[in-house]
């Protein structure tokens, strides 16, 4: 898999707030603007962010929701460990971590080699190394002000009964990054609002951090395994623009005396530049190892035509695709104006 087209764009959308920056001795509080999970929580690591009076819409206020801890430069963070996400700016805690492959196609190997796949499309020869992914949920206050995805994020798997049609969807469920984990504290009981969240974690003071697993979590873990797992993850740059993807597997369908191999694809574009670029279509090349050739080509992708500027470098999005045979490749063509 590769990405997307971005096209330069003139037009940068503005921000209702705006930052001042002082710097902070000890315990860093953590604020969120506006009621509670009005807006995704403004901080970092080194410095405290306050919301300009001036810009600040009325009636909206600062409130703390935690202190920040140092991220983790070794190892992996624990069950319940809260968090902003360091792109996206929403409030969530992880649930467990994944072992995945990054395949990232910015790093030289010792010997670059080329290579053709059966589609006849040529790749850098890339090995993968061993990186850490965490299964997220999402504070569902935030959700309706991440602006830079296309949907709350889901995970979404068929039915795993044989005479069942059934898609099923589990909103607020993210895979994160080590190193988009900003961690933080609370002292309350239930920092995150979330359906599943009491469900899978207990509050135990005296843990740390203070919320562990329940067996629901771990039954759950273990019975959807298959549709869970993050195994591989695809990285690459063009011209500053970095694409991420992350194939997941749904399953397996029978149609007309044939299978159906169905995949989930998350796709993340970050301007690394400081000009502005505009999304404005989409090229795919989708091939079956079965040896069909699918193009998929159009405006812009789930509906829109993402902007990435400088105060909102990223955009990511879920789509879905179908294979005659259980793995293929996924690509794209570079458009010209």
């Amino acid at each position: 898999m590769a990405g997307c087209v971005a096209r330069r764009a003139l037009t940068v959308g503005s921000r209702w707030w705006s930052r001042s920056l002082t710097g902070t001795r000890g315990p860093r509080p953590l604020c969120a603007a506006g009621e509670v999970g009005a807006f995704p929580p403004v901080a970092t690591t080194t410095t405290r962010r306050h919301l300009s009076s001036r810009n600040r819409p009325e009636g909206k206020v600062l409130e703390t929701v935690g202190v920040f801890e140092v991220p983790k430069q070794n190892g992996k963070y624990e069950t319940g460990q809260l968090f902003l996400h360091s792109v996206f700016g929403y409030r969530g805690v992880v649930l467990f971590p994944w072992q995945a492959r990054l395949y990232d196609r910015d790093v030289a190997s010792a010997a670059p080699e080329k290579a053709e796949n059966p589609a006849g499309h040529g790749s850098k020869e890339v090995k993968g190394k061993t990186h850490t992914y965490y299964q997220v949920l999402i504070d569902a206050r935030d959700c309706p002000h991440i602006s830079q995805r296309s949907q709350t994020e889901a995970v979404t798997f068929l039915a795993n009964h044989d005479d069942s049609r059934a898609l099923y969807a589990i909103p607020g469920l993210d895979y994160v990054s080590h190193e988009d984990i900003l961690p933080y504290t609370s002292t309350d009981q239930v920092p995150i609002q979330h359906e599943l969240f009491e469900r899978f974690l207990l509050y135990d003071q005296t843990k740390a951090p203070p919320f562990v697993a329940r067996e629901t979590l771990r039954a759950w873990q273990e019975k959807n395994h298959p549709w869970l797992e993050l195994s591989d993850v695809h990285r690459e740059t063009t011209e500053n623009i970095r694409v991420t993807v992350i194939p997941f597997y749904m399953g397996m369908r029978e149609a007309q005396n044939s299978h159906v191999y169905w995949w989930r694809y998350c796709i993340r574009l970050e301007n690394l530049d400081s000009d502005v670029v505009q999304l404005r279509e989409r090229h795919w090349r989708i091939f079956s190892l079965s040896g069909t050739l699918e193009t998929v080509r159009g405006r812009g992708v789930v509906g829109r035509e993402p902007v990435l500027s400088k105060e909102q470098p990223a955009f990511q999005y879920s789509s879905h695709v179908s294979l005659q045979a259980s793995s293929g490749h996924m690509w794209n063509c570079t458009l010209r104006p």
